[in-house]
């Protein structure tokens, strides 16, 4: 169905009649008339046939009104199709405490520390989620939402890139970040409540513990997926020489656990970026839930082809003018030539 978004433009359609009879303005000076040189050969005969001729005014007024047609933006409405909505509600949790900062992760043939590899590994994982809502919380000392729940994965994996270590302090508030998301959670009861914790610590920090925000997570109907990070091994130099330490001493292993079992969740290891990516592609396998579907109608866009149009009547036209203008003098000019050869032969015979 075509329709026009801007359907009040064809007012100005009688705008050119309107410019025709206006009153003319009176002038007491009467203008002297054109000579006319006489070198210019014009029959009247010509004179009244381009008169006569209604040529121009239907071509001006076949552009106007194609002109006239273009800016009232025509378009194309196709049928309503539905949009299948599925999707998750998941909100991120990312730990940017001290800790984070130890370089006990390989990435690309390269040591890096734990926040790097897991901007890289974990911004993958976000542009995955299409159609699905997703948050982003920091937290150290505190817990912050830096991302309230969107669709727009983009300036989620932007506010994540642009995350700092100790940005936030650097202690590790756990309960706070996991209070925080199920405040963050909208209240609907058909979907998927998801929170991915990511951390390399313990609570050590924050006025909520671990223990009273997973009642609240339970209550709300929230499933948290846990991610503990750090390797367990790694070698350090001092100076007594080399020695093999376990960067991930302060892994709270078993409350990480106990927090993912008792929401229905899972926890996972990342002692490395292989281990990180695998993680993320078992959580793409969590079962959506449909939301409401979505009508959408397809529009396109047809001012072009008016503009297009009109474009090419006036080049066709002003082309005949110039055609029609040079044709007289060529066949004039050919005329000529024609009895200037005759009389030079007629010459030449004469003098033999």
């Amino acid at each position: 169905m075509i329709s026009f978004a801007w359907p009040w433009l064809f007012a100005l359609l009688p705008l050119p009649l309107v410019i025709y009879f206006l009153p003319a303005k009176k002038n007491g000076k009467q203008e002297s008339a054109l000579i006319m040189p006489t070198l210019i050969n014009v029959s009247s005969n010509t004179v009244r046939v381009q008169q006569k001729s209604n040529t121009p005014l239907i071509v001006l007024s076949l552009c106007w009104l194609l002109l006239v047609m273009a800016i009232s933006r025509p378009q194309w409405l196709g049928e309503a199709i539905d949009i299948p909505s599925e999707g998750r509600e998941m909100m991120i949790a990312v730990d940017l405490s001290g800790s984070m900062e130890i370089e006990d992760m390989r990435l690309n043939g390269r040591n890096v520390n734990r926040l790097q590899m897991l901007k890289v590994v974990l911004g993958d994982f976000i542009e995955r989620r299409v159609s699905d809502r997703l948050g982003l919380i920091l937290f150290a000392d505190d817990a912050y939402m830096q991302t309230p729940m969107t669709f727009d994965r983009k300036t989620v994996k932007q506010m994540l890139d642009e995350s700092e270590l100790n940005l936030v302090g650097r202690k590790t508030a756990i309960g706070d970040a996991i209070a925080l998301a199920v405040k963050r959670f909208d209240t609907k009861q058909d979907s998927n409540k998801v929170l991915l914790l990511l951390t390399d610590g313990q609570n050590t920090a924050g006025k909520i513990t671990p223990e009273q925000a997973l009642e609240l997570a339970v209550a709300k109907g929230i499933t948290i997926y846990t991610v503990g990070i750090g390797a367990d091994s790694m070698l350090q130099q001092s100076l007594w020489g080399t020695q093999h330490i376990n960067p991930s001493s302060d892994l709270d292993e078993q409350s990480l656990a106990n927090i993912a079992e008792k929401t229905g969740g899972q926890y996972f290891r990342a002692r490395d970026s292989q281990a990180m990516s695998e993680i993320y592609s078992l959580l793409d396998q969590l079962e959506p839930v449909k939301q409401e579907q979505q009508k959408m109608r397809p529009l396109s866009a047809l001012y072009y082809w008016p503009l297009a149009l009109a474009a090419l009547i006036c080049f066709v036209y002003l082309l005949s003018l110039h055609v029609s203008f040079l044709l007289p003098n060529f066949l004039l000019h050919h005329k000529t030539m024609n009895k200037n050869d005759v009389h030079a032969k007629s010459y030449a015979e004469g003098g033999k």
